[in-house]
């Protein structure tokens, strides 16, 4: 039978040492592949098992230069709002960031091109920023350079394997890190919406601390003095704002009370405000003319901001015995002395705002009040608020609700207008500070 088989098989169709050669490569190669898949799988298990952004760089940066067999590595990372690579490196027991720009050195030329770099020797390209083989004390050899991108192509990073043993990197190390690239990206995103996430909570914890310090150096209740009925209302569109009133007794007769508004919002306004809080106090204490307390605290505003920040300011001198208002005006929003019958006095006078020039002088003002009187002093929080048409509540309107309220005690007046502003600009687009103060001499 085998002698049959012999001569009625052709000769074609028995195995050649060629065709054994190619079928133990094919199963090779299969092989490979089918190990690479595993890996690959095992690597995205791998990265995504945590969401701490340097433990994900340290797993990619040990993957690949386990699988290439490269000496050591480095992920840069692209921050495309201020078009810089960024990386964290090992400084004693602490992490330091290394920043970049995007285009500068061959990790930056691939950032840019989204092409791959593979050289033999990277002192020979002229593209190589040596800085940091100086820096770390390294000599760069053999360099693969390559983009990693996410799912939709876009670049998140730039992988640098570097001195891979003679011949250098290869084909494969080419498939290889194409292969992680999304996996990594994958990774890095989640880990750094995670960064930013815990950054948010921690800035978050930050500001609510910082707006309870806030509130705190604001006076806990208006005095309580002879003939007068006063109160105050105060709103931060923000965790902490610029806006600022406040209440200082200077001598058994006599009380200051300040409304203030400094430039801007948030946290730079907020410093300011703290910073003239303290400056009032400390002046208030050894200064008793009006013109001397301006001149005092526009010259500290304006050496610590150097000018950078300005700010309004209503200071107001209530001489309690003889009923008497003295007032200066920097550059605020001019209070309203609304009468009986609808009279109106306008408070402007004063001067310019504070903090932008040194060495200003003053002017003060003095109004004689008399009973039913009722002093409305506010932030521009208050006229400036806008509407969905982005009309402003306006002057005239709270010139109107001061008349219409006159009767009413100081906290219902105050009450009655906030709520006021609130209906009028709900929808709107405008939101600021606010701060309206009633001062009735009853």
């Amino acid at each position: 039978m085998n002698q049959i088989l012999k001569q009625t098989t052709p000769q074609s169709a028995l195995p050649s040492n060629e065709s054994s050669d190619e079928l133990r490569k094919a199963l090779l190669q299969q092989a490979q592949t089918v190990e690479r898949l595993h890996f690959l799988i095992e690597a995205s298990k791998v990265l995504n098992s945590t969401l701490d952004l340097a433990e994900v760089i340290r797993n990619i940066l040990e993957m690949t230069t386990r699988e290439t067999g490269a000496e050591r590595a480095t992920l840069f990372l692209m921050d495309h709002e201020h078009h810089e690579l960024w990386s964290l490196v090992a400084q004693g027991l602490e992490q330091k960031e290394i920043r970049l720009p995007a285009g500068k050195g061959l990790a930056g030329w691939v950032a840019e091109n989204g092409d791959v770099v593979n050289l033999a020797d990277a002192h020979d390209d002229a593209r190589f920023d040596r800085s940091f083989d100086e820096l770390f004390g390294y000599r760069t050899r053999a360099l693969l350079g390559a983009p990693v991108k996410d799912r939709d192509g876009r670049i998140v990073g730039v992988l640098e394997l570097l001195n891979k043993p003679a011949p250098g990197f290869n084909a494969d190390d080419l498939q290889f890190v194409d292969g992680i690239s999304v996996h990594a990206a994958i990774a890095l995103e989640n880990a750094r919406l995670h960064r930013e996430s815990l950054y948010r909570q921690k800035l978050d914890r930050e500001l609510a601390l910082a707006r309870t310090i806030q509130q705190g150096l604001l006076p806990e209740a208006p005095p309580m003095l002879p003939g007068f009925d006063i109160a105050v209302r105060h709103s931060t569109s923000q965790y902490v704002g610029g806006d600022y009133y406040d209440f200082l007794p200077i001598s058994p007769s006599g009380h200051l009370f300040v409304v203030a508004d400094v430039e801007g919002k948030g946290a730079s306004s907020a410093l300011v405000m703290s910073n003239l809080q303290a400056t009032l106090h400390a002046v208030a204490r050894h200064v008793h003319s009006l013109e001397g307390i301006m001149f005092h605290v526009n010259e500290g505003i304006q050496l610590s901001t150097r000018g950078e920040k300005y700010m309004t300011l209503f200071l107001g001198l209530l001489d309690v015995p003889r009923r008497t208002l003295h007032y200066i005006n920097a550059g605020h929003v001019p209070p309203m002395l609304v009468r009986e019958g609808g009279e109106v006095v306008t408070l402007s006078e004063g001067g310019m705002v504070l903090g932008l020039m040194p060495h200003v002088r003053f002017k003060r003002g003095i109004v004689q009040l008399e009973r039913g009187d009722v002093v409305l002093a506010c932030t521009d929080g208050i006229t400036e608020a806008s509407n969905r048409m982005d009309e402003q509540w306006g002057a005239a309107r709270l010139l109107k609700a001061g008349i219409e309220h006159w009767e009413r005690s100081a906290r219902e007046i105050v009450d009655s207008i906030f709520a006021e502003v609130a209906a009028f600009s709900e929808g709107g687009t405008l939101t600021d500070d606010k701060v309206l103060m009633a001062i009735k001499l009853r």
